[in-house]
């Protein structure tokens, strides 16, 4: 029986750890907006939201991209950077143009959030409780929002190997 012993380094350069990393830190970004939330009172406007259901789209698209092999996960990842370049346009909008105005009502944020119906499903996840000025919050001296956007940056640098097929 030969033991086999990895590096961190030849482990990072699969794209199936790749894609499983995208997922878990999808939900952790998740999870850490509940945190700020429901612990630190910093309410949601419909961007955080909008960026919250991007983050859990991109954790099922790269699961399943993980599980599977061929070009199904070259699809999968392909559409796990689609999905974070949309989740750092609505980042950016929300800093640039949603949180300079006075209310957030009946954007496209907040349309997509009523026509699935997750605001009153799920209300504890998916409620919107801010306008989006009133959710411009700094942590660490940067806008929420940056950190987001800097995610979606790092889950499309993490699925690109996958897409090119390595």
């Amino acid at each position: 029986m030969k033991l086999r012993l990895y590096n961190a380094t030849s482990v990072w350069q699969s794209s199936t750890a790749r894609l499983l990393a995208v997922a878990v830190l999808s939900v952790a970004a998740v999870g850490a907006a509940l945190v700020s939330q429901h612990l630190m009172d910093m309410l949601p406007c419909p961007w955080c939201i909008l960026q919250r259901i991007v983050f859990l789209l991109i954790a099922a698209a790269a699961l399943v991209s993980a599980l599977v092999g061929g070009w199904p996960r070259v699809a999968g990842a392909g559409l796990v950077m689609v999905l974070a370049a949309c989740g750092i346009a609505a980042a950016l909008w929300q800093h640039f143009v949603a949180a300079a105005s006075a209310s957030c009502n009946l954007t496209l944020a907040d349309r997509i959030i009523s026509g699935l119906g997750l605001d009153s499903w799920w209300p504890e996840v998916f409620g919107v409780f801010a306008s989006c000025a009133d959710a411009k919050v700094n942590l660490l001296g940067l806008p929420y929002e940056f950190f987001s956007a800097a995610l979606f940056v790092l889950l499309a640098a993490l699925a690109w190997p996958a897409v090119r097929g390595r």
